[in-house]
């Protein structure tokens, strides 16, 4: 498709511990980019195996190679990528060889067309143990029900984006989970493609159980910035009011007791539930503030939530 070949595509692939498959997914990435004008950009997220060794040995000039300075997490691997690629259409997708780069040339058609900012894949057969199923069925549900945006499937990391939108892209914390979601809100017309899943080539998962929490926490926050970010009254003051009129109903009933002649003293349980109830909101509120305060520092000043060590391209320092 001529398109395609006029036009510079960057592969951006966050790596940890993935020694054993980056050889590999190169290859595979240069069968199945024939005749494409294209950079692989690596960031390693500080792996403590000899991934940063096998990607320079490699000597290809296709690769470029970014050091993280320490152990930052996906999402801020995947940000260092995007602000590194130079390329028309920035591809995005795990290490792992789960995905299959066999997949992109047909998602490029639809990215090339000019009717989508966002072709993102539908893992078919997903390869996977319940530990990576559930959070991600459980993500997608969510997904669906707070938004206007029906996504079959927020994990796949296989994803083609147009410059424009990947570059528009705030991503912190472990927001790499709805990254289609933040595309969505910023504006991005979306197509969903079912693409290739194989089961992981070597290593080990790095993902546990504890990410069903991280998904929830992550959803609430989304939620939040897509209806309350202008207008926190209507989410803070609704809330403020209810508790207000709980509180005025429960004391009216304790009025009511008194008068009738029994003791309201000795309940105990109504001050732990109120406590909890009370503790809970300002725990989430706390949450919220901090993300908005983070997020203004980096932006206002023009800073990134990473540190990049070195920067190689084919095996050499640039």
């Amino acid at each position: 498709m001529k398109a395609v070949t006029n036009a510079l595509l960057s592969i951006v692939v966050p790596l940890y511990n993935e020694e054993e498959n980056v050889v590999l997914l190169t290859q595979k990435i240069h069968e199945s980019l024939v005749g494409c004008r294209y950079e692989i950009i690596y960031v390693d997220d500080f792996s403590s195996d000899a991934t940063r060794k096998v990607v320079k040995n490699m000597g290809d000039d296709k690769v470029n190679l970014i050091e993280l300075k320490k152990n930052y997490g996906q999402s801020l691997a995947l940000a260092a990528g995007i602000d590194y690629a130079h390329g028309d259409y920035i591809i995005t997708m795990d290490g792992d060889l789960q995905n299959d780069p066999s997949d992109i040339p047909h998602m490029l058609e639809y990215a090339v067309s000019g009717e989508f900012d966002l072709v993102t894949g539908i893992r078919q057969k997903r390869k996977d143990s319940l530990v990576k199923k559930i959070p991600s069925k459980i993500a997608n549900f969510l997904a669906r029900r707070v938004t206007k945006l029906d996504i079959q499937d927020n994990g796949c990391a296989l994803k083609v984006f147009t410059r424009d939108i990947a570059k528009e892209l705030n991503l912190y914390g472990e927001m790499h989970r709805f990254i289609t979601l933040l595309a969505y809100l910023e504006g991005a017309q979306i197509k969903q493609v079912p693409v290739k899943h194989h089961a992981r080539h070597a290593g080990e998962s790095k993902y546990g159980l504890e990410r069903v929490f991280k998904v929830v926490a992550d959803m609430m926050l989304l939620l939040f910035i897509r209806k309350y970010f202008q207008r926190p009254i209507h989410l803070f003051g609704i809330l403020g009011v209810l508790l207000i009129v709980l509180g005025v109903t429960i004391n009216i009933y304790l009025l009511i007791v008194k008068f009738m002649g029994h003791d309201i003293g000795n309940r105990p349980l109504l001050i732990f539930g109120m406590m909890f109830i009370l503790a809970g909101i300002q725990l989430f509120t706390i949450g919220i503030v901090m993300e908005l305060l983070i997020r203004t520092y980096y932006e206002s000043q023009k800073k990134r939530p990473y540190r990049i060590k070195k920067v190689y391209v084919g095996g050499k320092a640039a």
